[in-house]
C-alpha cells in the first residue's frame, strides 16, 4: 500500500539500491586486494558473471531472446561498463581505494548535466546545485596530492562513463528484465575487451591469477557484480538515473568505511574524511525532500 506522505527514503527500491551500492563499496577494497592489472581484472571479472549468469538461466529455464536491436543496444552498452571498471580499477592502481571512490562521486554532477540532454529536458538547477554539493564534499575529503593526478583523472573518466551508462540503462530498463540486461551487457564488456586484448596482444601479457586473486575474483564476478548488477538495473525501473547517480554517492563512504574494518588504516578516517561525508550524505538525504518541496510549490 503506497500513501503520497510515505517518506522518500522509505522505499523497497531505494532500501535495494542503498545495499547495492554497499556491494559495489566493496569492489574497491577487493580491486586493491587483487594483484593483476586493470584491464585483465575487469575481463576475469565480466567472464566470471557472464557465466554465472548463464547458468542461473540455465538452471531457470529462464527465456533471455531479445530483438537484434535490443541486442546491439545492450553490447553497446556494455561496452561502457567494461570501459567504466577499467578505469575504475585503473584509479586504484594509480592512487588509493579511498581517492578512486571519492572521484567516483562526481557522477551525480555528470548525470545532472547528461541526463537532460540525452533526454531533451531542462537542466534542473536543484541537480546542478546538488551536484555541486557533491564536488564540494569530495574537495573536503581529499587534499589531492601529485602523485594521484593519474589516478584522480582515471577515477573522474570512470564517473563520466558511469553516468552516460545509467542514463541509457534507465531506458532500457523499461523494455527488458534487469537479468536479461544484466546478461547481455556483461557478455558485451567481455566481448569488447577481448576485442581489445586481441588488438594489442594484450591476452600474451594478462597475468595469470595467483590463488588468492581467483578467491578474490570469485566474489567479485559473483555477489559484487552479477548479484549487485542485477539488484542496481531492476531499481531503475522505478528511480530516475539522477536518484540512482546520487545514492550511488554513498558508495566511497561505505567503501572507505569497509575498507577501514578490513585494513585497520586509522588514516583513512581523518577529519576531512567525516566533514566530506556529511556533505555528501545531507545532499543526499536533502535532495529528494527539497524536490518533493519544490514540486508542491508549483502544484499549489
Amino acid at each position: 500500500m503506497s500513501s503520497g506522505n510515505t517518506s522518500p527514503w522509505l522505499n523497497k527500491n531505494l532500501l535495494l539500491l542503498h545495499f547495492t551500492v554497499m556491494i559495489w563499496g566493496f569492489t574497491g577494497t577487493l580491486g586493491a586486494l587483487i594483484s593483476i592489472p586493470a584491464v585483465a581484472l575487469v575481463w576475469y571479472r565480466v567472464l566470471i558473471a557472464s557465466v554465472s549468469l548463464f547458468l542461473y538461466f540455465a538452471i531457470t529455464k529462464t527465456n533471455i531472446k531479445v530483438s537484434k536491436s535490443a541486442f546491439f543496444k545492450l553490447v553497446l552498452n556494455g561496452g561502457l561498463v567494461g570501459c567504466h571498471w577499467i578505469l575504475f580499477f585503473a584509479s586504484i592502481k594509480l592512487s588509493t581505494v579511498a581517492v578512486t571512490l571519492v572521484c567516483l562521486s562526481s557522477i551525480t554532477l555528470f548525470t545532472a548535466i547528461f541526463e537532460p540532454i540525452v533526454n531533451k529536458k531542462r537542466i534542473s538547477r536543484l541537480e546542478i546545485l546538488a551536484g555541486a554539493f557533491i564536488i564540494l564534499g569530495i574537495a573536503v575529503i581529499f587534499k589531492f596530492e601529485t602523485q594521484y593526478t593519474k589516478g584522480i583523472i582515471a577515477g573522474i573518466l570512470s564517473a563520466v562513463v558511469a553516468s552516460l551508462f545509467a542514463i541509457f540503462n534507465s531506458k532500457l530498463v523499461k523494455h527488458h528484465q534487469a537479468p536479461t540486461i544484466a546478461f547481455y551487457e556483461l557478455s558485451g564488456a567481455f566481448f569488447w575487451i577481448s576485442i581489445y586484448l586481441l588488438l594489442t596482444h594484450g591476452f600474451n601479457k594478462t597475468a595469470v591469477p595467483n590463488t588468492a586473486d581467483i578467491g578474490y575474483l570469485l566474489i567479485l564476478g559473483t555477489i559484487c557484480t552479477s548479484v549487485a548488477y542485477v539488484a542496481g538495473v531492476y531499481v531503475m525501473r522505478e528511480l530516475s538515473a539522477f536518484r540512482v547517480a546520487l545514492i550511488t554517492n554513498l558508495e566511497p563512504v561505505y567503501g572507505i568505511l569497509i575498507a577501514f574494518f578490513i585494513f585497520g588504516d586509522l588514516n583513512k578516517m581523518t577529519p576531512g574524511f567525516w566533514v566530506g561525508a556529511v556533505i555528501i550524505l545531507s545532499t543526499i538525504l536533502l535532495y529528494p525532500i527539497t524536490q518533493k518541496k519544490i514540486a508542491a510549490r508549483r502544484k499549489a
